[in-house]
């Protein structure tokens, strides 16, 4: 008798009967298709024969469960499908292991734009200098480039320097050095010069903007900007103008600073590859800057803007900044408008400062949080600089390791800080790995089209990711949303012991949480002849900016090592000569 095909309906059942990556007996497939009522018994046996026979997900249980998602694959995409899907399932079960009370919602957040407030609630742009900044101009123009906003906003108050002049090093130094970084998608010249122009004209006038008047910065090329292609790193999109203008774009502007160039990103910001070809480390251009903010991670390293917006999903400010030594601020989720930025998951996505200095990151942050009533998720919450909080009062966690706490540097330079050091315990025992899968999801559905029609070149390894995503069932997305729910309820009482903590290698979990990481250079080490710095991370509550980059502040104060710049122009001349030989 011909055994029948297994139903949409029936693909729980299987994963079920099929957890894992080995070959599956009768008897466990009939107890658990006789456990969940699937079928008659004649239809129970028929399929548990099929599945011991086949004993895990195959290429032709794809294609015949291809109709329910619309598509039509190749018998190669088909197998790389079904190995992917095999390891799907792993996480379904480790999920499905998981005890989740049904009183438990998802972390899915809707408001209707009824439900928004279109004017702010909150001041920006109000933000002080923690102590007062009147350097002189340096002598040279590399110095100058490398100087953090901070020191170039007193410059440009005082008028040592005009807007005009840092604009024009800036885009200089973009020209020169990019064909070795590969860190620049588009010039904005124009649009540069014009508000470089407008800033001068205005301090000249007595109308100060604060600290990001006249200051030249790189927008990672997912922030729309009316005039100019928005690539998303990809060649479907290379010639997209969405004719919009990104809040972040548009509060910037008010603020007075001056956008100098579009910044390389992996395509839909994955990785450091994009149709160009690779976004390289300044202080190792063999070696690439990681992603997905690799051009603003790898620009403001090199001195070749003032500072850059970055975004994150799962690591794209904090990975490309480890990489090229540079401060990122990942924001509390909802702290910064994603309103005109492609979007990746609506749940997860972030934008986020990357500069030359911990104070830079509450400079810019200062400029454009905020409620703008485009973005549902982005709310309103006070965010202060300097913050009012004494470092005695702070008290910082941190997770033990190996290392005896009295051996591990961080900590002793945080004791001499004066902070209360904490030890605390991550959440550990939730499947982190499995409940990302709904970034996954929500990739595949916004780039859904893109999969339909096949065109995927050049997309890194979006495709495969996609494709596995159109076979996951709504029931796997929102149970990984449950899940997620545990996970931000599990951090709730670690961070009522503490302020912020240092390291604890959470990258995962805080992505989903939401909660708010800074970066930063500390101690250094050598590759390829080249001492580079390191980093370490800082993570604070929800909306706790103020205490994070107080902390991270005076820590970066007391140890100098943002103040190393790579050695660009001997780079620059072993990457000429190596381009001559090719």
């Amino acid at each position: 008798m011909k055994q029948p095909i297994p139903r949409a309906a029936d693909e729980e059942a299987i994963a079920a009967a099929n957890s894992a990556d080995t070959r599956c007996d009768r008897r466990r497939v009939l107890g658990v298709l006789a456990g969940l009522g699937v079928g008659t018994t004649v239809w129970q046996r028929a399929l548990a024969a099929q599945v011991e026979e086949r004993g895990r997900v195959t290429a032709e249980m794809i294609r015949q469960a291809e109709w329910i998602s619309g598509i039509e694959l190749s018998e190669e995409d088909r197998e790389s499908t079904a190995r992917s899907l095999r390891r799907t399932l792993r996480n379904f079960q480790e999920l499905r292991d998981t005890d989740i009370d049904y009183s438990v919602p998802p972390a899915i957040h809707f408001q209707t734009a009824a439900g928004t407030d279109s004017t702010p609630g909150v001041a920006r742009n109000r933000a002080a200098l923690s102590e007062s900044a009147s350097p002189q101009r340096p002598m040279s123009d590399d110095a100058l480039a490398y100087l953090p906003v901070r020191e170039l906003a007193a410059l440009v108050r005082t008028r040592q320097v005009t807007s005009q002049e840092l604009t024009r090093l800036y885009l200089k130094r973009l020209r020169k050095y990019n064909p070795m970084l590969n860190c620049v998608v588009t010039y904005t010249e124009e649009t540069a010069m014009r508000q470089a122009r407008r800033a001068d004209d205005e301090i000249a006038a007595g109308h100060y903007r604060g600290p990001l008047h006249g200051i030249p910065w790189g927008a990672k090329d997912l922030i729309s900007y009316p005039g100019y292609p928005t690539t998303w790193g990809a060649p479907q999109f290379r010639e997209q103008d969405t004719g919009a203008t990104a809040t972040v774009a548009r509060r910037l502007e008010e603020a007075g600073a001056v956008l100098v160039a579009k910044l390389a990103l992996g395509a839909l910001a994955q990785g450091d590859q994009w149709f160009e070809g690779r976004t390289n480390n300044p202080w190792n251009p063999e070696q690439g800057s990681s992603g997905s903010s690799a051009g603003s991670a790898s620009a403001v390293a090199a001195g070749l803007v003032g500072f850059a917006i970055g975004s994150e999903t799962h690591g794209s400010i904090v990975s490309p900044c480890r990489r090229c030594s540079a401060t990122g601020l990942r924001p509390t989720f909802g702290r910064i408008s994603r309103h005109g930025c492609m979007s990746l998951s609506w749940t997860m996505d972030k934008l986020g400062p990357i500069t030359r200095s911990v104070e830079d990151c509450a400079l810019v942050l200062d400029a454009v949080h905020g409620r703008d009533g485009l973005d549902p998720a982005a709310i309103d919450r006070p965010f202060d600089w300097p913050a009012a909080r004494e470092l005695a009062d702070l008290r910082v966690g941190y997770v033990e390791t190996d290392t005896p706490a009295d051996q591990r540097a961080e900590l002793s330079v945080l004791r001499e800080l004066g902070v209360r050091l904490v030890p605390i315990e991550l959440p550990r025992d939730l499947p982190v790995g499995a409940i990302l899968v709904m970034l996954d999801v929500e990739a595949a559905a916004v780039f859904d089209e893109l999969t339909r029609r096949g065109d995927t070149e050049g997309l890194n390894s979006w495709p495969a990711t996609f494709r596995r995503s159109e076979f996951v069932p709504a029931v796997e997305y929102l149970r990984a949303a449950r899940g997620r729910t545990l996970l931000m309820r599990a951090m709730e009482p670690v961070m009522e012991k503490v302020d912020l903590y240092v390291g604890g290698d959470d990258l995962a979990i805080t992505n989903l949480t939401g909660h708010p990481t800074v970066v930063l250079p500390f101690g250094t080490h050598e590759r390829d002849g080249v001492r580079q710095p390191n980093s370490i991370t800082f993570t604070g509550r929800l909306f706790g900016e103020s205490d994070l980059l107080a902390v991270a502040h005076h820590f970066q104060g007391a140890t100098g090592d943002h103040l190393r710049h790579p050695p660009l122009d001997e780079l620059l001349a072993k990457h000429r000569e190596t381009s001559t030989d090719d």
